[in-house]
């Protein structure tokens, strides 16, 4: 069974780790002409199936390991989430789009930006087994999550076009690096004050 989450952690991490297929969605959204709403739910299906699928992933790759690293499991989760914290921050500070490589109605693309966009969750995976929580819950959360907020990203980046400007990617993924550094910092504080 394993351990859990408070679900407002639960939320923040698939907030964070959505950041990046947002910031997609958000700019297929201005740059696709004649949007159809069909369109935006096929993007935000497979942005959060992919996203649902890679913690199952990482998690059971963390199953493996766990026993060997019992004893820093809490520093194991932290590095992992810092990491990808770190990742994401950097990747904001030189986000470009390209409409051509990037365009979501082409499903070989929009495959491979669904995989790109989920690798950090493989990792968050591997800091839940690491934790010893239950994977079927966040997995729901954060691939319903994933499918909202992309699916609303493609819908208000075709109402808004270019007046919501280029930066907004970049900021998504800023925010989202923010969130999962914060939430790696809560579990090791929350796991150094339980020793104590």
């Amino acid at each position: 069974m394993g351990g859990h989450l408070d679900i407002i952690a639960l939320l923040a991490i698939a907030l964070g780790l959505s950041m990046d297929a947002l910031a997609v969605s958000v700019a297929n959204g201005f740059s696709i002409k004649r949007l159809k709403v069909r369109h935006a739910v096929q993007i935000a299906f497979f942005f959060g199936l992919f996203q649902a699928v890679m913690p199952v992933i990482g998690w059971a790759a963390g199953l493996t390991l766990t026993a060997c690293i019992q004893q820093y499991d809490h520093w194991v989760a932290f590095g992992l989430l810092l990491v990808v914290g770190v990742k994401m921050i950097w990747e904001s500070r030189s986000l470009e789009w390209d409409e051509e490589k990037n365009n979501c109605l082409y499903f070989p693309t929009l495959l491979l930006l669904s995989l790109a966009t989920s690798i950090d969750a493989l990792a968050v995976g591997m800091s839940f087994a690491m934790l010893n929580l239950g994977i079927v819950v966040p997995v729901l959360i954060i691939g319903a999550v994933t499918f909202l907020v992309c699916f609303v990203g493609t819908e208000v980046g075709d109402k808004l076009g270019d007046r919501i400007g280029p930066m907004l990617g970049n900021r998504l993924q800023l925010a989202g690096g923010i969130v999962l550094i914060l939430i790696g910092i809560k579990i090791l504080i929350e796991h150094i004050v339980l020793k104590i």
